[in-house]
C-alpha cells in the first residue's frame, strides 16, 4: 500500500475526500501546526476542524506504523520459505493489529515452549496421526515414540496434545472467535484479598463485584484497575471458559474415538493454558486503553473549560491567599499583572488583627487604586471572603473568590523562582491566585494540567497520551483567545502556533530591549524568528493600539491586502470597514475570490472586521456562596448557590462553599436523561443545588440539580 492508499482508506474510514486527507497531510509534514491549518488552511483541507485535522495527522501516523510492521513480518516468514501468495495477500490485506499478530504468530521465532520440546523428542507425527486417526488405539500408535526422553505412552500422548494445543493456539480464525467472544461475553469480576478489607475501604463497592464487561463504564474499570494494582482485589475478565471451549470443539473434534479424547483434551488445555490468558490480556489492554482514551478526553474537556473561562480583564487586583495561624498573604498588581506591593495581615485566629488587617487593606486599595479583590478558596477562603465583605471601602471594590487549586505548584515551580526569584512561594501564590482572576489561560498555562484539579483517574491513565492530549488543548485554547504579544509571558508565548520556548523568549528579550512592539512586522526582527515561524504565529499574536488595526485581529498578514481590497471597492479605509456594518454588507466576496483566496477565507476576514480583537470568551459574572462554612451546616432539602468544579463521566463536583465538594450525580443533574454531563453544565458554571444526604463519616455531600 502506497501514500495514496493510506490516505484514500483514512478518508473512508473519517467520512472524507481523498484529497482532502492528502492535502492536510502534506500540510502536516510541512510543520504547519494544527491551529494555524485549522485557522488559516480552510481552503487546502476543505474547512476541517482541529478534532479532524488530529484525526489525520494520527491515523496516518498509525496506518505507516502497521505497513512497517507488515513488511518486517513478510521479510521474516519469507526468510523461513515460508510464505505463500495466499498468506502474502491476508497480510496486505489485514488492518487490524491484533489479528494481523495472529497472522505472524505460527512463524514468530520462540522460546523453548512444552510443544517445541516435544517436537525434539520426535512427537510431532504421533500429533499428526491423533488428527486424522479413526479408531485405531492410541495407546498402540503411542508406544511406538518410546525412548530415554520419552518413558510411557502417556508422555507421548502428553507430548502430542501439547503439540496440538499449540497449533490450536497459533490459529488465526481461533483467536478471531476467542477474542470475539470476550469482547461480547466477558464478564468483570472482582473478589476481595483476605485482610485488605480496612486497607481498601475506598474499594469496598468492588469487594465481590461482577457486570459484564461491555457495560462497564470507563471510570469503574479504572477504579477497578487502581484496586487491583494496590493489591486489594484481585480481578478476571473472560467469558466462561467452558461455553467457549464448547463452542470451538466442532472445528477440531471430529469423530466420537479415542483420538477425539486426546484432541478434546488438548482443546481445553489450549484454551485454559494459551488462548484465555494471552487474549484475557489483550482485551484488557484493550479496556484500559478505551477507558484511558474516555478519561483523558474528560479531562481534556474539562482542563479546555477552565482555560476558557471568564476572565475579569486589565484590571488592578488585589490578591489574597489566605491563612490561619500564617497569616493571609497580600499582594497588589498592575492592570498588566505585574507586582506592586506585598504583605501579610493576620486578622483571623489565633491573632485576631482583624483591626490592623483591615488598616493596611484599605491602605493598599486606596494607594494602588484597586478595583477587584481575589481570594483563594482554600484554607481560611470563606473566613477571609466574610471579613472583606465587611470592610467600607471608599470606592466599589469587586470581591471574587477564586479556585486556588494548582497556585502552590506554580508557586515552587522554576517558572515561578523565575518570575519572581527574590519572593517567598507564599508571594508567588497569591500572585497566581490574583492573575488568575484576571486572566485564567494566561496563568493556567504556568502549571501543569494535571495539578489544577479537574478530569478523573488522570494519575491511571496512559501518561504519554495524555501529556500529548493536555498539551494540544492548551495549545488549541491559547490560539483559540490569542495573546497580546506585548504583554505575554515566556511561558504563554510558548503555546503560541509557531513559537517553541527559544522563540519565547527571544520575543520577551527583544520586547524587553527595543520597547513594545508596534507591528506584526517587527516580529521579523526577532532573532530566529524566520519566515515559518512568522507565518504559523503572527495572526496569533495581538498588538493593541497598532497604527494598523489588523495587527490586533486574527486577519493573517498574509490577507492585509484582501482587506485593502475590500476597502478599495466600497471607497472607504480599512477602519470604515470596521466600524460601519452597512459597508461590509455590500462587500461582493464572489469578485474577490483567486487562486490565493477563497470563500472560507473570505467569509472569516468578514466575520472578524465585525469584532476585531475581541476576546471570545464570556463576561465574569460576580458570585456569592451562601452563609454556611462546613458540612456539618447543611441539612437535606437545603437549596444553595454553588460553581461547577469538576465534571467527569458520572456527574460533576460543585462547590457550595464548606471546604467540601459535593457531587450531583448523573441521574440528579436534569429531569430528563443525560449520557454526557458535558450537556448540562460546564466548568464554573452557577448553579442552584439541593443537599440530598450529607455523609460526614465518608466525608460525602450528595446534591441534586433537579427542579431546583
Amino acid at each position: 500500500m502506497n501514500t495514496q492508499e493510506i490516505y484514500a482508506k483514512v478518508a473512508s474510514e473519517a467520512n472524507l475526500r481523498t484529497a482532502q486527507v492528502g492535502t492536510t497531510h502534506k500540510l502536516i509534514l510541512e510543520a504547519c501546526t494544527t491551529p494555524f491549518i485549522a485557522r488559516y488552511r480552510k481552503e487546502a483541507t476543505g474547512g476541517l476542524d482541529e478534532v479532524q485535522i488530529e484525526l489525520v495527522r494520527n491515523r496516518v501516523a498509525q496506518l505507516e506504523t502497521l505497513l512497517k510492521r507488515k513488511q518486517s513480518i513478510l521479510e521474516t516468514i519469507e526468510s523461513q520459505g515460508k510464505l505463500t501468495k495466499e498468506l502474502t495477500a491476508q497480510i496486505h490485506n489485514c488492518w487490524e493489529e491484533n489479528v494481523l499478530e495472529d497472522l505472524y504468530l505460527p512463524y514468530k521465532p520462540k522460546r523453548k515452549t512444552r510443544a517445541s520440546v516435544a517436537r525434539e523428542r520426535g512427537l510431532e507425527p504421533l500429533a499428526n496421526w491423533i488428527l486424522t486417526a479413526s479408531n485405531a488405539s492410541v495407546q498402540t500408535e503411542a508406544s511406538k515414540y518410546l525412548n530415554k526422553e520419552v518413558p510411557n505412552e502417556e508422555a507421548a500422548l502428553q507430548g502430542a496434545r501439547d503439540i496440538i494445543a499449540e497449533g490450536i493456539n497459533e490459529d488465526a480464525n481461533v483467536r478471531t472467535r476467542i477474542r470475539n467472544r470476550f469482547e461480547k461475553q466477558s464478564l468483570v469480576q472482582t473478589k476481595l484479598v483476605k485482610g485488605k478489607e480496612t486497607e481498601g475501604a475506598k474499594y469496598r463497592d468492588y469487594f465481590n463485584f461482577e457486570e459484564a464487561a461491555s457495560k462497564c463504564p470507563s471510570h469503574r474499570l479504572l477504579a477497578i484497575f487502581r484496586a487491583e494494582e494496590e493489591g486489594i482485589i484481585r480481578l478476571s475478565i473472560s467469558p466462561e471458559e467452558e461455553e467457549v471451549v464448547n463452542g470451538l470443539a466442532p472445528l477440531f473434534v471430529k469423530r466420537n474415538n479415542e483420538a477425539s479424547q486426546q484432541i478434546s483434551l488438548a482443546l481445553t488445555d489450549a484454551c485454559k493454558r494459551l488462548l484465555f490468558p494471552s487474549i484475557e490480556n489483550e482485551y484488557r489492554k484493550t479496556l484500559k486503553a478505551k477507558a484511558d482514551e474516555e478519561a483523558i478526553h474528560v479531562f481534556a474537556e474539562n482542563v479546555k473549560q477552565l482555560l476558557l473561562s471568564a476572565p475579569l480583564g486589565n484590571k488592578r487586583i488585589l490578591g489574597i491567599d489566605p491563612g490561619f495561624r500564617s497569616g493571609c498573604k497580600i499582594v497588589c498588581l498592575s492592570t498588566e499583572g505585574n507586582l506592586l506591593a506585598d504583605a501579610v495581615v493576620y486578622p483571623h485566629e489565633p491573632q485576631q488583627q482583624t483591626t490592623q488587617a483591615t488598616r493596611i487593606l484599605l491602605d493598599l486599595v486606596t494607594a494602588f487604586d484597586i478595583e477587584a479583590i481575589a481570594i483563594g478558596n482554600g484554607t481560611a477562603g470563606r473566613e477571609t471572603e466574610s471579613w472583606i465583605r465587611e470592610i467600607k471601602f471608599a470606592k466599589t471594590v469587586q470581591v471574587f473568590m477564586v479556585n486556588e487549586n494548582g497556585a502552590s505548584v506554580y508557586s515552587a515551580s522554576e517558572i515561578g523562582r523565575d518570575e519572581f526569584p527574590d519572593k517567598d512561594i507564599t508571594v508567588r501564590g497569591a500572585v497566581s491566585i490574583g492573575r488568575r482572576l484576571a486572566d485564567p489561560l494566561a496563568e493556567l498555562v504556568k502549571i501543569d494540567p494535571k495539578s489544577i484539579g479537574v478530569g478523573q483517574y488522570q494519575h491511571d491513565v496512559d501518561q504519554a497520551k495524555l501529556k500529548q492530549k493536555l498539551d494540544a488543548v492548551v495549545v488549541s485554547c491559547v490560539n483559540q483567545v490569542g495573546v497580546n504579544v506585548n504583554t505575554a509571558s515566556k511561558s504563554l508565548l510558548t503555546y503560541v502556533s509557531g513559537l517553541n520556548q527559544t522563540l519565547a523568549q527571544n520575543i520577551v528579550d527583544f520586547r524587553q530591549a527595543n520597547g513594545s512592539f508596534k507591528s506584526r512586522a517587527q516580529l521579523n526582527k526577532v532573532p530566529r524568528l524566520g519566515a515559518k515561524a512568522f507565518e504559523q504565529a503572527a495572526a496569533f499574536l495581538r498588538i493593541p493600539n497598532a497604527k494598523n488595526i489588523l495587527d490586533n485581529s486574527a486577519v493573517h498578514p498574509e490577507s492585509y491586502a484582501v482587506v485593502e481590497a475590500m476597502a478599495k471597492q466600497q471607497n472607504c479605509k480599512v477602519e470604515d470597514l470596521v466600524q460601519q456594518e452597512t459597508l461590509r454588507k455590500q462587500i461582493n466576496l464572489n469578485a474577490l475570490v483567486n487562486a490565493q483566496t477563497g470563500m472560507f477565507t473570505l467569509k472569516d476576514i468578514l466575520a472578524e472586521l465585525a469584532k476585531p480583537g475581541r476576546d471570545p470568551r464570556p463576561a465574569l459574572e460576580a458570585f456569592t456562596f451562601a452563609d454556611v462554612r462546613k458540612p456539618e451546616d447543611l441539612y437535606e432539602g437545603m437549596v444553595l448557590p454553588g460553581i461547577v468544579t469538576n465534571i467527569t463521566r458520572f456527574g460533576c463536583f460543585v462547590d457550595i462553599g464548606v471546604k467540601q465538594d459535593g457531587m450531583v450525580h448523573i441521574s440528579q443533574l436534569a429531569n430528563k436523561y443525560v449520557s454526557d454531563p458535558n450537556t448540562v453544565v460546564k466548568l464554573q458554571q452557577q448553579v442552584k443545588v439541593k443537599v440530598m444526604e450529607v455523609d460526614l463519616e465518608r466525608k460525602r455531600i450528595s446534591l441534586s440539580m433537579k427542579e431546583v
